[in-house]
Parts: C-alpha cells; structure tokens; sequence
C-alpha cells in the first residue's frame, strides 16, 4: 500500500495540427509537439528524467555556493518490440563545475553521492519510468 503526499496533474490542449501547451494548476504552461521549434513528448520526458535529478543536486549545492557550470544531457534509445516502441538505455551525464574555494569544493564533493541519492531516492520522475507504473487511458464526451 502506497502513500499519496501529493498529486500532480496537467491539461494538454491542442494550438494547431501537431503543436499542444501542457499547462499545470498554477498556469505555468509550455508548448510541445512535432515541427519547428517544439520537444517531442519523447524529449520531454527525457527532459523530464534530467529536469528531475538536476533539481535534487542543484538544491543542496547552491546552498554551499553557485556552480560556474551546470549542465545535464540525457539521452535515450527508442526500440520497436513487436511493434510498440518504447526508450531503452537511457543515459543520463551531468557536467558541473564549481569555484575553486572551499564551498565550491565542498559543493563538487558532494556532486556523485547527489546524483545517486537522486537516482536510487529522491527523482519521481526515473523512478516512475524505471518501475511498473499503472497508467490508464480513458475518453469522455463533453
């Protein structure tokens, strides 16, 4: 039995042929798709999956000082099992960088055990894709 802390949830509505604006609760929005211009659904989880780590890191060492780099670059394969595709391996690099003083020092020591608490604990969203997820489809007439 699980325990629900919080719900999330999102509206996604159509701007134009292939083109959508995912908006939360708050109005906080932003546009995806197929074309110019927009992340895929599939970059956006991928962005999504790094967003998520990228925020646990970077909340406890700013406290100690600001990165002078702080860059995560995420990627994924997608493959075709009988004919449904899905992402495999996907990889996930963070490259940051910190002052040379003693709390910037102090921030990139605590860089790797970070990255791993976030990944075994603390990321939602990598844990969501690499364990079975419920996900359930469903139309209705308004």
């Amino acid at each position: 039995m699980s325990n629900i802390t919080k719900k999330y949830d999102v509206d996604v509505t159509r701007v134009d042929t292939g083109h959508y604006r995912a908006t939360n609760a708050a109005g906080a929005s932003l546009e995806f798709g197929q074309g110019e211009g927009l992340l895929s659904p599939v970059e956006l989880l991928l962005a999504a999956v790094a967003g998520c780590s990228a925020v646990d890191v970077d909340v406890v060492t700013s406290r100690r000082t600001e990165p002078e780099l702080f860059g995560v670059h995420v990627e994924g394969t997608r493959v075709n099992e009988d004919g449904a595709s899905r992402l495999s391996d996907v990889n996930v690099e963070f490259s940051l960088r910190f002052p040379d003083t003693d709390a910037g020092r102090q921030a990139q020591s605590m860089v790797e055990r970070l990255v791993r608490i976030s990944h075994e604990k603390d990321c939602t969203v990598s844990r969501t894709v690499e364990n079975p997820t419920n996900v359930t489809f469903r139309t209705t007439q308004p």
